[in-house]
């Protein structure tokens, strides 16, 4: 079963909600190798859901430390136990178990609910942090060079 991205998902901070959605994509290209039964897929798509929740977990955490969010030491544990399950699904997985069914499961659920949840809880802060770091759009200003920094992308 495949996730389909809803609105009330969209936290309105444009790179962030476009980092979900890629988060979304990965979680449904387990469901389509699992669907195809194809073992290799699954293990490419598991690297690369640990990898980019990683990178994204840090740029959002850099973006909560920025804006002086209280909880930020609370959202990162929440962070950090999420990438410690990815990884054990990812040991799993390499000793041979099938995981797929299990993996999709809680994707679905944590996805949901850490987005609904524990990221609207920063919206407001981050929000307004971004509006006075963003008044400057040039190649070095705040926001440029963070995006570049994380993700070797630009505004």
């Amino acid at each position: 079963m495949r996730i389909e991205w809803r609105d009330d998902l969209d936290t309105g901070i444009e790179v962030i909600d476009n980092q979900h959605r890629r988060m979304v994509a990965l979680a449904n290209a387990v469901c389509e190798a699992q669907a195809r039964g194809d073992q290799a897929a699954i293990a490419d798509v598991l690297e690369g859901l640990l990898d980019y929740t990683l990178s994204h977990f840090t740029f959002e955490e850099a973006l909560m430390e920025d804006a002086g969010y209280t909880f930020v030491d609370a959202h990162k544990r929440v962070h950090e136990v999420y990438a410690e399950r990815i990884e054990a699904y990812r040991r799993r997985f390499r000793a041979g178990e099938d995981i797929a069914e299990e993996l999709r499961t809680m994707l679905i659920g944590w996805l949901f609910q850490h987005i609904r949840n524990d990221d609207w809880a920063y919206v407001d802060s981050v929000k307004r942090n971004i509006l006075k770091l963003t008044g400057d759009t040039s190649e070095d200003g705040w926001l440029s060079i963070t995006l570049r920094r994380f993700f070797g992308a630009r505004k």
